[in-house]
């Protein structure tokens, strides 16, 4: 290949090509480019179809922890391993209402509300629709993830506001099976079509560094590229490391360039999706995070905490955004100085 061929083959002139028939092998191809070549393509496409200056901060917090029934072999929140982290009730509306408003007082656009279940009762999804109608109200745009939806449910959810739903597929089909057995990948499947269906925004990703090879994590882009509509939030998590969980065993932190190569491969098969980098940012430089953001990456979560794991702190953000000339409602850029020029 070579970047002019690559250019046409891709239909980078026009925005990026969208398409929902990616095969494995050209996942691989793309992904294995000459790194200039790649980051290129990805930051061509990335041009065309955002603001390459600007990234979207949202924040995110836990709405019930733990006691989940599932045995996904990375969580802390499943009930099957010692974690050491403790089961919660449902937080209670005001206080959730408390934090959106603290969230937005940071810089936050996007308030997400995670709760750690299989699937929701109806009496605690009434609740979850009231939070959501009160964070609407406070001019924020509202995500929740709850684990799987009934059809029912999800309409419930876009009555109430709802903006976006977060169900992750993981990691590749392959893979899957290693890492959970308690719910299948075709029950992930389902519950993306129930949202759909009812009209929210989906956001959906996976996790990478759980001993899954390369070919499994571009197998998952292609699963995500290959859905009816591609995820309008594409989240990539590096997974965070947990004390008494199976994935402790086989984890191996992606190299840097992998990293970016991912999240580049990732802006070109999905031109129009958000793509955030978002669990593990603890892990990464800020060199790794800019070449993340050259590659196509425009949204982190912001706040010290995602849901029992550390995040970088706000004014570490701030101070990267400045340097990169980043704007975001979180910081804009003020003098020279703050971008760190001499």
């Amino acid at each position: 290949m070579n970047p002019a061929a690559d250019a046409k083959r891709y239909n980078l002139g026009n925005g990026g090509l969208v398409r929902f028939d990616w095969k494995v092998g050209e996942a691989i191809s793309l992904y294995g480019l000459p790194f200039a070549d790649l980051v290129f393509q990805a930051q061509s496409v990335h041009r065309q179809n955002f603001n390459p200056s600007h990234v979207e901060t949202a924040s995110l917090v836990s709405i019930k922890t733990g006691g989940c029934p599932e045995d996904c072999g990375y969580c802390s929140q499943s009930a099957h391993f010692d974690t050491g982290v403790q089961s919660t009730r449902l937080m209670d509306g005001h206080d959730v209402v408390v934090a959106a408003k603290r969230a937005k007082e940071a810089g936050a656009t996007r308030f997400c509300m995670a709760a750690a279940w299989r699937s929701p009762k109806e009496r605690d999804l009434d609740q979850v629709c009231d939070m959501v109608s009160a964070v609407k109200g406070l001019g924020m745009e509202t995500c929740v993830t709850l684990g799987m939806l009934t059809a029912t449910q999800a309409v419930k959810l876009s009555e109430a506001g709802l903006d976006f739903y977060n169900h992750n597929v993981d990691t590749s089909p392959e893979f899957y099976r290693s890492i959970i057995s308690t719910r299948t990948l075709e029950d992930r499947i389902d519950t993306l079509a129930h949202v759909r269906e009812a009209g929210i925004k989906v956001c959906c990703g996976g996790i990478i560094g759980m001993g899954e090879r390369v070919e499994d994590r571009l197998g998952m882009l292609v699963l995500l590229a290959n859905l009816p509509s591609h995820p309008e939030s594409v989240p990539i998590n590096l997974w965070n490391e947990v004390k008494g969980v199976p994935v402790n065993e086989k984890a191996e932190r992606p190299d840097p360039i992998a990293v970016t190569r991912l999240v580049a491969t990732a802006r070109i098969m999905m031109p129009k999706s958000v793509v955030r980098l978002s669990a593990g940012r603890q892990y990464m430089t800020d060199e790794l995070q800019a070449l993340c953001f050259l590659a196509g990456a425009n949204s982190i979560f912001i706040g010290d905490t995602l849901l029992t794991t550390r995040n970088p702190k706000l004014d570490r953000d701030a101070h990267l955004f400045a340097r990169l000339g980043i704007t975001s409602e979180l910081t804009e850029p003020s003098s020279a100085a703050d971008r760190g020029a001499d």
